[in-house]
């Protein structure tokens, strides 16, 4: 992502940058949302579509990054495999998984329902590696911000779920705060992430605020699935149960989606944290810690 200029001279500009891409990606996802509902029989080939672009992008994303390390070109192959086979692979499974109806929800069932372990079991699993990993640390520190909060622009595509509610195949209780989430989250994304790749302090606490944001989104999501999708937990929709939650190609972004996205919001938060540190770093080596009790 280019790298804008957000000094206190021109935040009128700024904000005008900010308001264009707004618009930009508004009309996006207006436009897509349209077709989508004007083409229902399309749902599973634009699955894989946009499934694909925005993995391909992530992985592209992650050797840019690797670019502007300093390691040698051996190490920044065999650190981009070492994440992106186990990635693709997560993929795969999951959607294998998926388009066989592992997934989808048994009414009256009483076992453990097996989606909320398929969003948090790689989110758990995948932070503890890469946040022990000094590698990563290295990407990040090397990589812009705004990458990290730019490319989810893509949670645009959750709208679906309002489009399948107005069709009347998932229940509002669930599709409303969920699609209206993801909407707003994707919506943001570019223009925060212009606000961030100013380095300044607030564009850092722009970055914090709508990751928190997004965060919140899949907790509310999460939550209201859970409850009005068929099994132990069911106590909401009950004349409606939320059964297209886990099914095929909805499921795939409850399953995989949402638990990579928790992982990027993640790392977005680390990486600013670490940014909001290095120019006092700096400083320190420059020139010494400051007095105390001056």
């Amino acid at each position: 992502m280019k790298a804008y200029s957000f000094s206190s001279s021109n935040p009128a500009n700024v904000n005008l940058r900010a308001a264009g891409l707004l618009m930009i990606v508004a009309a996006v996802t207006a436009c897509w949302l349209a077709l989508n509902f004007a083409f229902p029989n399309f749902d599973g080939i634009r699955s894989i579509v946009t499934r694909l672009i925005i993995h391909a992008t992530t992985l592209i994303g992650l050797w840019l990054g690797l670019s502007r390390t300093g390691f040698s070109v051996d190490t920044r192959v065999s650190v981009w495999f070492a994440i992106a086979i186990p990635f693709t692979l997560w993929l795969a499974v999951i959607w294998r998984l998926s388009f066989i109806g592992f997934f989808r929800p048994i009414p009256g069932s009483t076992g453990v329902p097996v989606l909320p372990i398929a969003i948090f079991a790689p989110v758990l699993f995948g932070l503890l590696l890469l946040m022990r990993s000094k590698r990563v640390a290295a990407v990040l520190d090397a990589t812009p911000p705004s990458w990290l909060v730019g490319i989810q622009v893509y949670r645009i595509f959750g709208g679906i779920f309002l489009v399948n509610w107005l069709r009347g195949s998932i229940p509002g209780i669930f599709a409303l705060p969920a699609g209206t989430g993801d909407v707003l989250v994707g919506l943001l994304a570019l223009p925060v992430a212009l606000y961030v790749s100013s380095g300044t302090s607030s564009g850092r606490a722009a970055g914090i605020a709508w990751n928190l944001l997004g965060l919140t989104d899949f907790a509310i999501a999460i939550t209201m699935g859970a409850l009005s999708s068929p099994g132990r937990l069911q106590v909401l929709s009950l004349s409606q149960p939320n059964v297209q939650i886990g099914t095929y190609p909805t499921v795939m972004i409850p399953a995989f989606a949402v638990p990579s996205s928790i992982i990027l919001h993640m790392l977005s938060l680390s990486q600013l944290r670490r940014s909001a540190r290095k120019p006092h770093e700096t400083q320190l080596t420059s020139h010494g810690p400051e007095p105390i009790g001056v």
